[in-house]
């Protein structure tokens, strides 16, 4: 299996979103944009196999991730008996990890909630109606009457100027030399670097005084849902991430019903953020080990 695979690359993305569309549950995790923006960070690798693509990363250690494809429709035996016993797969779907917990030798399943895509209602977002959106609305009206922003849509002009505010932003915050950081702003230059050869990205940002002040990428996951990969906003501007969120959705989303902000990845910080904006569902998702038998 080991000459199988090859690192994910352009050469391949239309192949992979004809599979990424089968699946009948879609996180954020396995869009090609996530994929090509993380790839070297993660070492992540791909094998095409008849009717699916599996995927894994090699950094820090070898780990497969969920085969991309029909799930329903696929014979899972050949792919599981031919890994060796005790093989772990992370970042897998419930409805995957459904499947495959009919398998007649079972597996074994952990629970992951930092990897958990956070679900949220476009409508509510966009409107921000009620007492569990207050706060929010407050600090987006307050930014609203104390600066003159305008939206703007991101394509391979503007995305320029989002890229020169990703620069100072990570400047801003990574004060501590954090990898963690580090890692996500070679991700997120990456995505903006090849913006003209990356299918389905959308994105806005807000600019006061010809300059911009906050940014958000998105990409639809289907007819229905879209996910937000990237956002950042200046720190100097109270209320920037509530107007770039509420703006984006009511400019650029309003033909999709749910938007995915992906995972807290266990930072409560994080976590506490994303609550906050009150998710309606939350897409589960689970590390699973294959057991030292064979059916």
């Amino acid at each position: 299996m080991e000459k199988e695979f090859h690192p994910v690359s352009l050469d391949g993305q239309e192949e992979y979103n004809r599979l990424l569309a089968q699946c009948s549950q879609k996180p954020s995790d396995y869009s090609f944009i996530n994929l090509w923006g993380w790839g070297r960070e993660y070492g992540l690798e791909w094998s095409f196999r008849d009717g699916y693509v599996l995927l894994r990363q090699t950094i820090p250690q070898t780990l497969y991730w969920a085969p991309v494809g029909n799930w329903e429709q696929t014979e899972w035996r050949g792919l599981l008996e031919s890994l060796p016993p005790g093989t772990c797969f992370i970042r897998i779907p419930e409805r995957l990890k459904l499947i495959w917990e009919e398998r007649p030798c079972g597996i074994e399943v952990e629970e992951c909630r930092e990897h958990w895509d956070y679900l949220y209602d476009v409508t509510e977002l966009t409107e921000l109606k009620g007492r569990k959106f207050h706060n929010k609305k407050n600090l987006l009206n307050q930014f609203l009457r104390d600066h003159d922003a305008t939206f703007v849509t991101l394509d391979e002009k503007t995305v320029e100027c989002a890229l020169a505010l990703q620069t100072d932003w990570f400047l801003w915050r990574n004060s501590e030399n954090d990898q963690t950081l580090q890692a996500e702003n070679r991700a997120i230059v990456k995505v903006m670097h090849d913006w003209s050869r990356l299918g389905g990205l959308v994105g806005g940002g807000l600019v006061v005084d010809d300059k911009m002040i906050a940014y958000t990428i998105a990409e639809a996951q289907d007819d229905k849902s879209i996910v937000i990969h990237f956002e950042k906003g200046c720190p100097n501007f109270k209320g920037v991430y509530q107007a770039i969120n509420q703006m984006f959705l009511e400019r650029c989303c309003q033909g999709f019903t749910v938007v995915n902000r992906e995972q807290d990845l266990g930072d409560e910080g994080l976590r506490k953020a994303k609550l906050s904006y009150n998710p309606v569902a939350f897409l589960k998702k689970y590390k699973v080990c294959l057991p030292n038998c064979r059916p």
